[in-house]
Parts: C-alpha cells; sequence; structure tokens
C-alpha cells in the first residue's frame, strides 16, 4: 500500500493536494482552492479524480467543488458544514473513515478554525492533511472556535507519530516562524527559523512539516511550556492571542 501526493501553489499563498492510490491508480484532490489549477494539474499527471475531500466550508478550500465535480465526476466528501457553501455527496465527521481505492483515511475532528473543522489522516503511509487547523510553526485563527476546542484539535493531531508528514494548505511559515520567535527563546527554533527563512529566500516551500518537528518547535503546541501555571487550553489561549495581535 502507499501513495503518491503531488504538491503545487495556487492562488496567492495556498497549496493544492492531489493524492493517488498507488494500487489502483485513482486519485483525490485536498480541498479545492482553485478548480482551474487543479483540473491542469490533474491533465498533466493522467490521475482520474475519484473524491474531492475538504477539510472546511472556507471558499479557499471548497469553492472550486461544483466546478471539479462538474468536470470529473468526483464524489464530493465533507463535513456538513461544507453545505454552507456548496453541495456535498456524503458527510463526514470525527472518527468515520474514508477509502481512496485501497487507501485508508481516518477523519479526525480538528475544530476551531471553523465548528466543523476535520483533517484525513492515512496511517499507513505516515501523511496528514490538516487543512488550516495546524501550519508550519503555527495554527488557524479561531474565527469560529473556542480556544479550548482548538487545544483539543491540536492535542488530537500531536498525538499522531512524530514522522508522520503534514500537509497544511498555506504557506504561513516565514510570519509564523517571526511570531514565534518574539515568545519562544528555544535554541531549536532559532536554529529552524534560520533555515526556513533561507529556505524562502531561496523560493523553496515549508510544506510538508512532521508531527515531531512541530512538537519540538511549535509555539501553539508547546503553549503550556511558554505559559507555565496556566492550563493548556488557557496557555494556548493567551499564546493565540498574542499571535493576533502581533505586527512583526
Amino acid at each position: 500500500m502507499s501513495v503518491t501526493v503531488h504538491q503545487f501553489p495556487c492562488l496567492s499563498d495556498n497549496y493544492g493536494f492531489l493524492v493517488r492510490d498507488d494500487a489502483t491508480g485513482l486519485a483525490a484532490c485536498i480541498d479545492t482552492p482553485d478548480a482551474p489549477a487543479i483540473l491542469a494539474e490533474l491533465a498533466k499527471l493522467g490521475w482520474k479524480l475519484d473524491l474531492i475531500l475538504n477539510t472546511h466550508w472556507h471558499p479557499d478550500h471548497a469553492g472550486g467543488n461544483a466546478a471539479i465535480k462538474a468536470a470529473t465526476g468526483a464524489t464530493v466528501v465533507g463535513p456538513a458544514e461544507v453545505e454552507r457553501l456548496t453541495p456535498v455527496d456524503r458527510q463526514v465527521a470525527g472518527g468515520d473513515t474514508v477509502k481512496l481505492g485501497e487507501t485508508r483515511f481516518a477523519v479526525i475532528e480538528s475544530g476551531g478554525h471553523t465548528l466543523g473543522h476535520i483533517a484525513f489522516h492515512d496511517a499507513a503511509d505516515k501523511v496528514a492533511f490538516v487543512g488550516d487547523t495546524l501550519f508550519t510553526l503555527g495554527c488557524g485563527r479561531l474565527f469560529e472556535g473556542t480556544p479550548a476546542q482548538m487545544w483539543d484539535s491540536l492535542a488530537r493531531l500531536a498525538a499522531l507519530p512524530d514522522d508522520t508528514a503534514v500537509y497544511c494548505a498555506h504557506e504561513y511559515t516565514a510570519s509564523n516562524a517571526r511570531f514565534a520567535l518574539s515568545v519562544d527563546a528555544s535554541p531549536e527554533l532559532k536554529t529552524r527559523a534560520e533555515a526556513i527563512f533561507a529556505a524562502r529566500e531561496r523560493g523553496e516551500w515549508t510544506v510538508p512539516t512532521t508531527i515531531g518537528l512541530e512538537k519540538a518547535t511549535n509555539p501553539f503546541l508547546r503553549a503550556p511550556l511558554l505559559k507555565p501555571g496556566m492550563a493548556p487550553h488557557e496557555a494556548f489561549g493567551a499564546v493565540r492571542a498574542a499571535k493576533d495581535a502581533f505586527k512583526g
């Protein structure tokens, strides 16, 4: 069992992801930020799209569903909240399983950025598609959820094996690193931030990351260590509030 992940930039700072089950040749797109770009990549690769897997309802994640479904006949799978924007063929929530050929994705509840946000985890291939919940050195804004809900979601993701490759939906890492350095003086973070700034200067991507790397350096996952004496979700909330106000 194996999958091939094809990643490409689209819109201003999104990444598109196409995933191919190598046993059957069936493919899925993770969210639909840019329908023309996704369809062009599918044509270039010659892949047959079977599924559209949405993480949440925001237009830069589900806005291309209708056009891609019309062009490919793919089945749309996602949380119920996507119906706010566009129809869903199969609604899923945390604890469900989605099959792409012989590949099994576990659906992980990851609300906070939006209330019904989900992530897709392929344990056999050690990959997770996390939408806007966890970013490289960051996490999503709390547009709908509470700090407690988001902390619980991040904790579920942090419980995945350290070598899990994490595909997040945006290239926010340089700005995330600048904020991280303002709240965390760890040598590991400084070293990583310097590498990130150099990579971005070269035009290189910083996605995917890994669970282990984020646990070691991401200030949102390290919040209880950065804010001792506070409950974990309160510490997270304090760090998230600081990021929301950060101007650096």
